[in-house]
């Protein structure tokens, strides 16, 4: 037998739990109470205190429970929950294990409803300026409800009745339970993909879980999101969903949903025989007024004597136009003047002319050169025969023809007897011939006695 009487806090608190898990009373039971401390983890699981004003309960709700919760836990609300008690070993704590939530009071779907209608509509969803205008006469018209069904039937018979021009199409859509909202968002999208003029997105009337797949946010934003006019017609007039919240415009009923889309045919054919008439109406009215009009007119006194109305400026027309032909023709005169003077100028001033003129004065000033050549060479010619007269007369030779002659000595011209020198060789040029001489004697002529030697 052992002697140590302790045990471990691990094995004390297993056998707690096997006495908690034993307890029929502890499994499946349902508390009420307040929630506080309410956190919810990223992977879905929801932590909370359950309390009273008497004790606490810690709790917690695992993700796959807490996908079934339509609304979100929040601290103060008051609810039922269904679960188990049990011990969490590591902390030592008994808990409470939910696996239902419900609001206490009103229903969570109603909750939910609410949460997501806050919320889409400080997100704008719901605003007006994002609602789009129905066009007066649509041609093609698209309708997402299911193919069975009251609701189908009302809103294609009242299309067909009040409007049989438009091309109405039918979008099969589950439009209750689950795949709901899928087949919603996936009608929507297939008739944005066309053009349509309007979008009818209806069912019939039910609970608030029949009409539940129109509260979710996937359904709200594919109609936010919608290219066409949406009309939501979902369920009674007194049920309101998300969807009628953001759509452009809300009807009570399906066939109030028809009757929105498109105008009466009988209205419009009462309306057009209402214009027909007013029209009627006002083309006599205005063809009487303007007969009478027409008949003062043509009795007034221009259109009875309408060439007296016109013959003065006809007149003046005439006039005007005999001046204007007068002054063109002496206008013409003074141009044809002005531009004869002009060509004068213009034959004057030619090149041509001057060149001839020019080839003309060449000519007479070739003439003149020829002439005054003509009388520089005789009158140089006569000059050069009294030069060269004159020259001959001076020539040395002719003064040799008379009996003088020339000394040279060497070349050199001997002018006086001082250039010459007893002994010198003389060469005397004479008018046939030269002679060589020796100078034997030198006699110098004083002044004065020139004529003794």
């Amino acid at each position: 037998m052992s002697a140590d009487p302790y045990l471990s806090v691990k094995a004390l608190t297993k056998y707690i739990k096997k006495k908690f898990d034993a307890d029929p009373h502890l499994r499946d039971v349902y508390v009420k109470g307040e929630l506080s401390n309410v956190k919810i983890h990223t992977s879905g699981h929801i932590y909370f205190t359950l309390k009273d004003n008497a004790a606490r309960l810690p709790g917690v709700m695992f993700s796959a429970s807490a996908k079934s919760v339509k609304f979100k836990p929040e601290s103060g609300m008051t609810v039922l929950i269904r679960g188990d008690v049990t011990v969490y070993e590591a902390s030592g704590q008994y808990q409470l294990y939910a696996q239902s939530m419900q609001i206490d009071g009103i229903g969570d779907y109603y909750l939910a409803f609410e949460q997501l209608k806050e919320k889409l509509s400080k997100e704008g969803l719901f605003h007006a300026s994002h609602k789009k205008l129905l066009p007066r006469f649509p041609r093609k018209i698209a309708v997402v409800t299911a193919q069975t069904g009251a609701a189908v039937r009302d809103i294609i018979i009242t299309l067909h009745r009040r409007y049989p021009l438009a091309d109405v199409v039918l979008y099969p859509t589950l439009v209750q339970g689950t795949g709901a909202v899928q087949s919603i968002v996936q009608s929507i999208q297939a008739a944005n993909k066309k053009d349509f003029d309007v979008l009818i997105v209806g069912r019939g009337g039910g609970s608030i879980e029949d009409l539940w797949a129109f509260n979710d946010e996937a359904v709200a934003r594919v109609i936010f999101s919608s290219v066409i006019p949406v009309i939501s017609a979902i369920g009674h007039e007194t049920d309101t969903t998300i969807a009628d919240f953001v759509s452009d415009l809300r009807a009570a009923t399906p066939t109030a949903a028809a009757e929105l889309a498109v105008p009466s045919q009988t209205e419009l054919l009462e309306r057009i025989a209402s214009y027909r008439s007013l029209m009627y109406r006002t083309a006599s009215g205005t063809i009487s007024q303007q007969k009478q009009l027409l008949n003062r007119l043509t009795t007034s006194f221009p259109l009875a004597y309408p060439e007296r109305l016109y013959r003065p400026f006809t007149e003046r027309v005439e006039r005007a136009t005999e001046s204007l032909q007068r002054e063109s023709l002496q206008q013409l005169n003074r141009s044809k003047e002005y531009y004869q003077t002009l060509e004068n100028r213009l034959k004057s001033r030619s090149p041509l002319q001057q060149i001839h003129q020019s080839k003309i004065q060449v000519i007479e000033l070739g003439r003149r050169l020829d002439y005054q050549l003509d009388q520089l060479l005789k009158n140089q010619s006569q000059q050069l025969s009294s030069a060269i007269r004159t020259l001959d007369a001076l020539s040395p030779l002719k003064i040799m023809d008379r009996g003088y002659s020339i000394p040279y000595i060497e070349e050199t011209v001997v002018k006086s007897v001082k250039n010459i020198k007893i002994g010198d060789q003389l060469t005397v040029a004479m008018q046939d011939g030269t002679i060589q001489a020796t100078v034997d004697q030198v006699n110098a002529v004083v002044k004065g006695d020139e004529n003794s030697v």
